[in-house]
């Protein structure tokens, strides 16, 4: 999570290198970060901050 949270600083929302990376919807954002665990984030195009609102397994993710 924390090279994540560093790429993501780094390169901002759209992180294509990572495991299944997908864009959810305009603003939301998924990857995994092993095989069961994901991350869930937002980005709203007038800011700058990201928000990560999930770390977790892929049985409970919200996507």
């Amino acid at each position: 999570m924390s090279v994540l949270v560093l790429d993501l600083k780094d390169t901002g929302p759209e992180q294509p290198k990572w495991q299944n990376y997908s864009k959810l919807s305009s603003t939301e954002y998924h990857c995994h970060l092993g095989t069961s665990w994901v991350a869930c984030w937002k980005h709203d195009k007038d800011t700058i901050s990201i928000e990560v609102y999930y770390v977790g397994s892929r049985e409970k993710s919200p996507y």
